[in-house]
């Protein structure tokens, strides 16, 4: 593990922990797990080290980074755009690769694998930044400056992702891809009812856009309602929650019908998530961000040995609330808490899923290719 230092190698690395989490999960043998979970530990201490010291480093030499959220549709969803045959994109949003290689076998009933591969989540792990710049193809900064009639910043009043589809208009026509295309936004059940029972409707479109909200509605009802945190209280009862849940959803209908229907399928996700069990301490103004796992705001305070600060966010094309802003990026399982109401907000938050911080869990991220069987 301390060899490990390239992108590649992390991704390799990354599926080997996960491969054995997997093989493991049959086995009642509790000491195996507790190895097993030293060894992810110890695995995102040197990941930290290894973004900390090449995440700001990418965006000076795009050639020397992987695929991330701002590059994917670029660089891996356009050359699977055919007119030949229709192409049914769906986004998972907060999607591990634990979880998505649970749900994969029920996919392989209807489909053939012909590629899958792993890419970089950008910072702050979070919906309104990483899925924003799937759709856009351009980090937050960029979005900021090219779209500000699109772009909510933190602190700004309204919903940070409802212009999904007009970023990928925006990006669509920049990469001069004149496709017949629709996009769906799924969040609740009749909503995936009728997609289900439409998806025949959409075979004459080059590309149809399916964004599913469920299991990032399953994280946060993990942290707010007692019953799910009983029935996801580890990363094995939250594998087996989502894959309960993919098994009787309208998206496994979606995708049984799109199979039939002779649909290319990609399945990826924007980021994925992570169990934190450690209370991190931080103050700042009352206009500091509310995420758990990342932080922006002026005269913030914060452990420095627990985060990733990054004090000039255009370096890493992150946009700024004020003159002074910075942003802050937990580490490992940490989570922010503030001073005030200090033991209240970690028995609230503690062994809850969170996003938007430095893990091999959020930042590395399946994408997946298939063709009807």
């Amino acid at each position: 593990m301390a060899n490990v230092n390239s992108i590649e190698e992390w991704k390799e690395m990354y599926q080997k922990l996960v491969y054995w989490e997997l093989e493991l999960e049959s086995i009642q043998d509790s000491a195996m797990t507790e190895i097993l979970e030293s060894q992810k530990a110890e695995a995102n201490n040197q990941f930290f080290k290894f973004i900390d010291d090449n995440y700001p480093q990418w965006f000076e030499n795009p050639k020397e980074a992987p695929v991330m959220s701002h590059t994917l549709f670029k660089d891996k969803i356009r050359p699977h755009l055919s007119s030949n045959t229709p192409t049914l994109l769906i986004v998972i949003d907060n999607l591990r690769l634990d979880q998505w290689k649970a749900m994969e076998p029920f996919i392989l009933n209807s489909y053939k694998k012909s590629s899958e591969e792993l890419y970089f989540s950008i910072l702050p792990t979070a919906t309104q930044y990483a899925r924003n710049a799937i759709f856009s193809g351009l980090m937050p900064l960029d979005m900021e400056r090219q779209h500000p009639d699109l772009w909510l910043n933190d602190v700004d009043e309204g919903g940070k992702n409802l212009y999904e589809e007009a970023f990928l208009e925006a990006q669509l026509k920049r990469l001069r891809l004149d496709i017949n295309w629709s996009y769906h936004k799924i969040s609740s059940l009749r909503q995936g009812k009728k997609l289900a029972e439409n998806i025949k409707a959409h075979k004459t479109e080059d590309l149809t856009v399916v964004v599913y909200n469920f299991v990032d509605m399953l994280s946060h009802a993990k942290t707010e309602m007692e019953v799910i945190k009983e029935l996801a209280s580890t990363d094995k009862s939250y594998r087996s929650l989502t894959l309960s849940w993919f098994r009787n959803s309208p998206l496994m209908d979606i995708i049984q019908d799109a199979a039939q229907q002779n649909f290319k399928l990609i399945i990826t996700t924007d980021h994925g998530t992570i169990n934190v069990k450690n209370p991190s301490k931080v103050i700042g103004d009352r206009n500091i961000s509310l995420n758990l796992r990342y932080k922006t705001g002026k005269s913030l305070s914060y452990e420095p040995k627990e985060v990733m600060a990054a004090k000039i966010p255009e370096k890493i094309k992150l946009p700024s609330i004020h003159m002074s802003s910075s942003f802050i990026f937990a580490k490992n399982d940490y989570f922010f808490a503030y001073p005030n109401n200090y033991n209240h907000y970690v028995s609230y938050y503690k062994n809850t899923y969170q996003h938007g911080g430095i893990s091999l869990e959020e930042m590395i991220i399946p994408f997946s290719v298939y063709t009807p069987k």
